[in-house]
């Protein structure tokens, strides 16, 4: 990728592109070239922590825990130096076996063409299940 900020929707939709294909296989050195050395990270309901060193334990954490990852991303907006985007993604489970599926929201603050700070909403239950909300 440029070591520029994505300056047009194309461009923005072929870097989330890129993102997304850097999940299938799982790519972890790819992964962490995308990030800036100072990365802060604010993943679903994990404490805040920042640096590729922290970033590398979750990927890792997540690639053996998430087999057969299937990650689909979609462009929702570019404004200045921030990408969000919408993902949905299945995977089975190495600990219970059962197959998963999650969907969320990400926010990428993005410098030189590289995310600084990536913030992840995102909601995920065994496939088929009813909401874990519990709402009907």
């Amino acid at each position: 990728m440029p070591a520029r900020n994505p300056q047009t929707v194309d461009e923005a939709r072929a870097f989330v592109a890129h993102v997304e294909s850097l999940f299938m296989p799982w790519n972890i050195p790819g992964l962490l070239a995308g990030f800036t050395e100072d990365c802060v990270i604010r993943f679903g309901d994990l404490p805040e922590f920042r640096g590729k060193a922290e970033l590398e334990k979750l990927f890792r954490g997540r690639s053996e825990r998430q087999i057969g990852y299937r990650l689909r991303k979609e462009l929702r907006a570019l404004v200045g130096d921030t990408i969000a985007n919408y993902w949905e993604g299945e995977w089975q489970d190495a600990v219970t076996g059962k197959e998963m599926a999650g969907r969320g929201v990400e926010i990428w603050k993005l410098r030189d063409g590289k995310i600084a700070v990536w913030e992840a909403a995102f909601n995920f239950n065994e496939r088929g299940k009813p909401s874990a909300m519990g709402l009907t």
